[in-house]
């Protein structure tokens, strides 16, 4: 047997701020949901948000997920979006599986104010596109200068 001699590295098991913070965050005040998740597991839906001058756009892969089981709440500044993607077949030894099942959700802090009403939601092509307008108290106006 070969003993190897390995240079230590104090980087190579560093951790962000932002990981340590998620860790002492979870660790410290949420071991209810921590329990609730282990029961029942509900994966974080990826998705990608932009803002623009007129409304935020919220884009999410849903593949194999229809609409009617997709769920949007705006409630105060936050935005949560959950539903479920049908099993994977059943009966079936898999070599390989890496596609996500089961329930999703995801939610977002929205720091605009918004105009939920008027918010609309597509679905194509497996690709949910959420747009929800700025409320007019925050949306940019210009201010034409005149001279005397």
């Amino acid at each position: 047997m070969a003993n190897y001699i390995t240079r230590w590295d104090p980087f190579r098991e560093a951790v962000t701020l932002r990981e340590a913070m998620d860790r002492l965050f979870e660790d410290s005040y949420v071991p209810a949901r921590r329990q609730a998740e282990q029961r029942e597991q509900v994966w974080r839906l990826p998705l990608d948000a932009y803002i623009t001058a007129e409304e935020i756009v919220i884009v999410a892969n849903m593949p194999g997920v229809k609409p009617e089981n997709v769920d949007i709440t705006i409630e105060g500044d936050s935005l949560t979006i959950k539903g479920e993607r049908p099993a994977p077949l059943e009966n079936v030894d898999y070599v390989l599986q890496e596609r996500t099942y089961g329930k999703f959700q995801r939610t977002l802090n929205i720091n605009i104010p918004v105009d939920a009403n008027k918010a609309e939601a597509k679905f194509e092509d497996g690709l949910l596109t959420l747009v929800v307008p700025k409320a007019e108290a925050v949306k940019p106006k210009t201010i034409q200068v005149v001279s005397k």
